[in-house]
């Protein structure tokens, strides 16, 4: 069995994470998998949104502490092991943000250190109840400084270093009042309203929701008036395409798209 598995339902992609053994850990192995995965999806237009999940009672325990703990056995100390370690992890969790798709982590059991990174990492999230969601390296001596990247840019800040110095979980309710989640369903709706939500992000016009993603990210980290005079370009780019043209005389018209002239 993949320790990767990808199903695609109509315009979705559905990735779920196949180690349950190891709570889906983020070995070597798993975040190659992930980054193959996300550079194809890059290049797969029909695609219009992911969804990631994981196998078994978790969706991600963090990373491979077994397999770290091996790397450390070189004669640098594991130095150089580590270095490439987090430089993967990294690089693959700006593939989520990179990809030109929208994509929704489908959450239930634990998502834990480099697990709660991943969430924080994807554009949308649906979490089952009674979902359990931490930082929590502190625990065994390792501070989360890379999940603390994009749980910081999801959560208030005070909140952020609670969890980062505390080493606790908090619930799915608390999530989703913080913002790390969008949802939180009973865990026999998880499925299905996760594709539901995905279903409906894969009827909008790829190409517009391609260009807003991008956007999103982009002016998020600019000025006011920076981010103005950006999407105020992006909206002419966008107002250029013909599926637009068409969507907006459609919409006057008081009829359906039709996106495939």
């Amino acid at each position: 069995m993949a320790i990767l598995e990808r199903n695609d339902t109509g315009a979705v992609a559905h990735l779920t994470m196949a180690a349950p053994e190891r709570l889906n850990a983020l070995s070597d192995e798993m975040i190659a998998a992930l980054q193959a995965e996300f550079d194809r999806l890059k290049e797969q237009p029909d695609v219009r949104a992911v969804v990631l999940s994981g196998a078994g009672k978790a969706f991600c325990a963090g990373h491979d502490l077994k397999q770290m703990t091996a790397g450390r056995q070189a004669e640098d100390g594991g130095r150089a092991y580590f270095a490439d370690l987090f430089d993967r992890c990294a690089q693959m969790m700006m593939s989520i943000r990179a990809l030109p798709q929208p994509v929704i982590a489908q959450v239930h059991g634990i998502a834990t250190a480099a697990g709660c990174q991943m969430v924080a990492s994807c554009d949308l999230a649906v979490a089952a109840e009674g979902t359990r969601f931490g930082v929590n390296g502190v625990n065994i001596g390792l501070f989360c400084s890379t999940p603390m990247v994009a749980l910081s840019r999801n959560i208030p800040r005070k909140q952020a270093f609670e969890m980062l110095t505390t080493g606790a979980f908090i619930d799915a309710e608390r999530a989703r009042s913080l913002g790390l989640v969008n949802r939180v369903v009973p865990a026999a709706d998880l499925e299905r309203e996760t594709a539901d939500l995905a279903a409906t992000l894969a009827s909008k016009l790829g190409k517009a929701v391609r260009i807003g993603k991008q956007a999103f990210y982009e002016q998020i980290e600019m000025p006011l008036e920076q981010a103005y005079a950006y999407t105020g370009d992006v909206m002419v780019q966008n107002m250029m395409v013909r599926e637009t043209e068409e969507g907006i005389a459609a919409f006057i018209e008081k009829r359906p798209p039709d996106w495939s002239q």
